[in-house]
């Protein structure tokens, strides 16, 4: 049962698994409009994903770490050749918009495991808040999480 991470920002810390970000705004997995849940494999893998997006200079903001288990049973991967090759682009691309808005209207599973486009080796997990099944999964409480202000400047 792999453990995943996701960092947010204190503002959101009371609602971290809602998908509403997401929802608003899209991602490389998901147009506007569909919530989902962006998580990675790694607490350090979930400090990248942030970093890539944060704005430069980072204005001072408070961050929250929460963990979640994910049975097994619950995860499906990615195996479509076209679509991890365009998972790692740079770039949000319409092949992972395409494959994740289909996986999360038809609620095939709960998580889906998706290489990073920051480190391609390592997982991201997709978890989709409106799937039947999403109570089973077992978030942990949130702890702060500080970025080493080297990584800041």
């Amino acid at each position: 049962m792999p453990t995943a991470w996701r960092i947010v920002s204190e503002v959101r810390a009371a609602t971290p698994f809602d998908g509403a970000g997401a929802r608003r705004h899209g991602g490389r997995w998901n147009s506007p409009g569909l919530p989902v849940v962006y998580t990675a494999g790694s607490r350090a893998l979930a400090a990248l994903e942030v970093l890539v997006h944060l704005p430069r200079p980072v204005p001072p903001m408070r961050f929250r770490l929460f963990p979640v288990e994910i049975p097994d049973a619950l995860i499906e991967a990615v195996s479509d050749p076209a679509v991890l090759r365009a998972a790692v682009l740079p770039s949000v691309q319409k092949p992972t918009q395409r494959f994740g808005d289909d996986w999360l209207t038809s609620a095939r599973s709960v998580a889906l495991r998706v290489p990073s486009a920051v480190i391609p080796e390592e997982p991201n997990y997709l978890l989709n808040p409106a799937h039947p099944a999403f109570a089973r999964l077992k978030p942990g409480a949130g702890s702060p999480f500080a970025f080493d202000p080297r990584l800041l400047a």
